[in-house]
């Protein structure tokens, strides 16, 4: 499993992936779950991606292929002329393979080889967009209602964002706010794993404008964890005492 989180800011988008992948708790590695394309000053596209690794790899190997082919009708990520667009053409594809995945190896469990992928970016002339794309490859588009999307093991960081977001925040913190989800996560989940990667794309700038590799030993990422966890205790000790009924109460 893994944890990814895709938030939509008037300032632009700030997107985070952890990087763990397990098959048993003996059998722990390391890949990357963000993936990026960009052509200045014409367009940025961010890919995060959860489920099946095999799935997930080939989807993100076709399309850097299609990029290198001749019939500029393949190449998805740099001739689509919208968001919406990608957003189909991946679906598109992401389905293809979960189902090729599935006859391949005679298996009617189409749930061993699902994927669902965020896909967040810009192109010149248009807003900045941000989709999740189901593992039958459908999607839908965040908006002023959903103006995030998790996939993944969502439920742990989910409460604080909830509370937290606010869409005209500063990306400074709308990235403290994802290291605090990220935290909860952490904690309560051995399936999600540091290094984080963390990107941030400024409207209308067209490129990844910060991005970080956050590690366990980031100072940081540190002082948030802790911090979040004495302020935590205090909360819960500064909340009325319970009382139980006096005797004949």
């Amino acid at each position: 499993m893994t944890y990814c989180v895709g938030m939509m800011l008037d300032m632009g988008l700030v997107l985070m992936s952890d990087t763990r992948t397990n098959s048993g708790v003996d059998n722990i590695s390391v890949f990357r779950k963000m993936f990026t394309w960009n052509v200045p000053g014409e367009r940025v596209l961010t890919l995060l991606t959860a489920g099946n690794l095999a799935s997930t790899q080939a989807l993100v190997s076709q399309l850097e292929e299609r990029m290198k082919a001749p019939d500029e009708r393949d190449n998805i990520i740099l001739k689509s002329p919208t968001m919406f667009q990608v957003a189909t053409e991946i679906g598109r594809l992401l389905r293809t393979i979960v189902r090729e995945q599935q006859d391949a190896n005679g298996d009617k469990q189409r749930s061993r080889f699902s994927a669902s992928i965020i896909v967040a970016g810009q192109i010149a002339g248009m807003e900045p967009r941000l989709f999740m794309i189901y593992p039958e490859g459908n999607f839908i588009e965040a908006s002023g209602d959903t103006p995030f999307f998790q996939i993944g093991e969502t439920k742990y960081g989910r409460p604080i964002i909830l509370r937290a977001y606010d869409p005209a925040m500063r990306a400074e913190d709308a990235i403290k706010l994802l290291m605090v989800s990220f935290d909860s996560t952490l904690r309560a989940n051995l399936s999600v794993g540091m290094p984080l990667d963390l990107q941030v794309i400024e409207r209308d700038a067209f490129a990844v404008t910060h991005e970080q590799r956050v590690t366990f030993d980031d100072p940081y990422f540190q002082a948030i964890s802790t911090s979040w966890s004495d302020a935590l205790r205090s909360a819960f000790h500064s909340l009325p005492d319970y009382h139980f009924p006096e005797a004949g109460e």
